[in-house]
């Protein structure tokens, strides 16, 4: 019976606070209370959804209200400050420090363990440099007619619609006054991203946003349109993201506003669809002359893709098909797999694709490889968001970074992990006005600008510290990681690395180059022979 307790006692407690509140009145209130009890628990008893509720009428309820809160309550009481989830509270502190211009110092010493597997640390120099200006950059797209001059630290790919118009109007703005870029994301360019001035990278995804006929297919009036625009720097195909690579994507018809309809190109009262694949190209060598294509449409400016790695042999044919068109991109954006998203399945965030640090040694390595890697731009995004951070991305491979959550951070996300519900607490990823209004721009671009200013202040004494004089001269024997509590390597001497021109005279000793380098074609992205007969051998 003391399932029903709850129940019961309400049935019992309701007569006496009715007879209570005709000798004082403020009894009301346990009226009030003991009657909405003996309602609920009557209509769990009655309801047939829930068996938790006609077992435990009244008391379930607890349980719920205990379970919505579960992840406020790990995160705030029982999560270490080390602990990553997807950020840890460390991480999400020294951004808030920065991006306020707080003190950002740590006393006392590391809260992590030196010796414990995975410890990762930067080589020092006897001999350390002096650097007075942050501002590190690299030229992207040097032979086009419009090259672009990138920071090392940009702003990743957030589409408005995932993001509301005031975070877009301060992460413009605090690009504008940082001289770096804001990736569009593939929602295309919105009146926000314009109203600021900052520079853009405009991300076109299989969807055509901002460059689509009423068909959903490429529209090359409509791109030239957009593209020509000073404000956009460069262009970025999107193959696919890290979160939910090979995932498409709907925006329902309620959610598809007059602004998104607009920005979009989409009608309104209609599904906007983001198909899983592009339709303007199906082949590794049309992918490249779709690039050719776009550079020379939008004028001069750099084009390149992203991409998180899957089939190493899809990434080899669009290696080959460089080789032997000589079509290349200006540059390619490697997108890990714990990249962030606003909603994607379970099972994509958790096990689809390749982690950010394997997929860029890969694509460094290939290009390396075939005597490419001087003329083709790598950047690289995956949960970047501190100076140590940028330092080994860049020594594995990358010549920029780019992060999402960080920047959000700084516009004040508290990970509260609502994205994909409308009802982000900061006003940041909601399309609520009644929400984002209440998201002061002015103030959160500032805390954007200083966020990057103050990364890269960081960057430039870590480089200092190494006796380095630029990030271009970061190199994977400047990381170094504990891999056993007796041993410890650098990452030149714990991974493979490639040499200028190894893959034009030979198939290299490296298990993915041996085993997929040679089947993979530049006119198809289909499976090699073999693997096709792997997956025939199965009865079905």
């Amino acid at each position: 019976m003391h399932r029903y307790l709850a129940y019961v006692l309400a049935i019992l407690l309701f007569p006496l606070c009715v007879w209570l509140a005709t000798i004082w009145p403020a009894w009301y209130w346990g009226v009030g209370i003991t009657a909405a009890m003996v309602a609920i628990g009557t209509w769990d008893l009655v309801q047939k959804r829930s068996t938790l509720r006609r077992n435990y009428p009244v008391l379930a309820h607890f349980r719920y209200g205990l379970e919505s809160i579960g992840p406020e309550i790990r995160q705030y009481f029982v999560q270490s400050d080390l602990e990553d989830v997807p950020f840890s509270r460390q991480q999400r502190a020294l951004i808030y420090q920065r991006s306020k211009n707080e003190m950002d110092v740590v006393p006392f010493g590391t809260l992590r363990s030196t010796y414990a597997v995975d410890y990762e640390w930067i080589n020092h120099s006897l001999a350390p440099t002096e650097v007075a200006d942050h501002d590190f950059r690299v030229l992207i797209g040097p032979n086009c007619a419009k090259p672009y001059s990138a920071s090392v630290f940009n702003i990743s790919a957030m589409s408005f619609g995932s993001l509301s118009a005031n975070a877009i109007r301060a992460l413009n703005e605090g690009a504008r006054r940082g001289g770096f870029y804001h990736d569009t994301g593939e929602g295309s360019i919105s009146p926000y991203h314009r109203e600021m001035g900052g520079d853009l990278v405009w991300e076109i995804g299989s969807g055509y946003f901002g460059c689509r006929d009423e068909h959903g297919a490429f529209s090359e009036e409509r791109f030239v349109a957009n593209a020509n625009t000073d404000q956009v720097r460069m262009i970025e195909i999107k193959l696919s993201q890290g979160a939910k690579p090979g995932h498409g994507g709907v925006l329902p018809a309620a959610k598809v506003s007059a602004e998104i309809s607009v920005t979009r190109g989409v009608p309104m009262g209609v599904d906007c669809v983001s198909p899983s694949k592009h339709s303007a190209f199906n082949t590794p060598v049309e992918l490249l002359q779709f690039v050719a294509r776009l550079r020379e449409l939008s004028g001069g400016k750099p084009v390149g893709f992203k991409l998180a790695i899957g089939h190493p042999w899809e990434w080899f044919g669009i290696a080959k098909a460089m080789q032997e068109t000589g079509l290349l991109p200006d540059f390619i954006v490697v997108d890990g797999a714990e990249g962030g998203t606003g909603a994607a399945p379970a099972e994509f965030i958790d096990h689809v694709g390749v982690p950010m640090h394997e997929a860029l040694l890969l694509v460094h390595n290939t290009l390396v490889g075939l005597d490419l890697r001087d003329r083709i731009r790598v950047g690289a995004a995956g949960k970047v968001s501190s100076a140590f951070e940028i330092a080994r991305t860049i020594a594995l491979g990358a010549d920029w970074c780019n992060a999402g959550r960080g920047f959000m951070f700084a516009l004040g996300c508290i990970q509260s992990l609502s994205c994909h519900s409308d009802r982000c607490p900061t006003g940041i990823a909601t399309q609520n006005p009644n929400r984002w209004r209440h998201l002061d721009a002015a103030d959160k671009a500032t805390r954007v600008h200083n966020y990057h200013e103050n990364t890269l202040r960081a960057l430039r004494d870590l480089l200092c510290a190494a006796g380095l004089q630029h990030p271009a001269e970061l190199g994977p024997e400047h990381i170094v990681r504990r891999v056993s509590p007796v041993e410890i390597r650098s990452l030149a001497s714990l991974y493979r690395y490639l040499s200028p021109g190894e893959l034009l005279r030979r198939v290299p000793d490296h298990a993915v180059f041996h085993d997929f380098w040679s089947d993979a074609r530049s006119d198809s992205f289909e499976p090699p022979a073999r693997i096709r007969a792997l997956r025939n051998s199965k009865s079905r």
